[in-house]
């Protein structure tokens, strides 16, 4: 990586290659997903579908999710010092967003952002069936967004 590719990057940002492994990875996991893989680490999945926000082209991103009544909630989680790409691309296009469970359809969702009181009582219970989420917000100095999909 050259200077100027260096100076480009924002801190506590994925740099090139490991962009590159997380695409590949998703790209597969996502697969997986669609064939009917319901877990990863011991937590279920679903593949999030969303429109970038600048280049307008589809995305599918891998995610856990965690039961909310009727609804899922997903953790912003990746993304180093910043939101992840997902995140920003559902902020830019909310009326884009669907979701697929192993081996079904997409389904179009509402994407809503928890706020303060909602997101520290569902965080409660996303941290009890998975601690290693409260791990990672310990470690990390931005609050991870929780958002709620609700089938529209």
């Amino acid at each position: 990586m050259t200077n100027t590719q260096q100076a480009k990057r924002k801190p506590g940002t994925p740099g090139p290659f490991s962009r590159w492994m997380q695409r590949t990875t998703a790209a597969r996991m996502s697969k997986k997903i669609r064939g009917g893989k319901a877990q990863l680490m011991g937590m279920d999945v679903l593949v999030l579908n969303t429109v970038g926000r600048r280049s307008g082209e589809p995305r599918a991103t891998p995610l856990a999710w965690f039961p909310d009544g009727d609804s899922w909630l997903v953790v912003a989680s990746g993304g180093g010092s910043q939101h992840p790409d997902w995140h920003a691309n559902l902020t830019a296009h909310p009326d884009k967003v669907s979701v697929e469970f192993p081996g079904q359809d997409a389904v179009s969702v509402t994407a809503q952002r928890l706020g303060k009181a909602e997101r520290d009582e569902a965080w409660q219970r996303i941290v009890a069936a998975q601690p290693r989420l409260g791990k990672y917000q310990s470690k990390s100095e931005r609050e991870y967004p929780v958002i709620r999909l609700t089938r529209r």
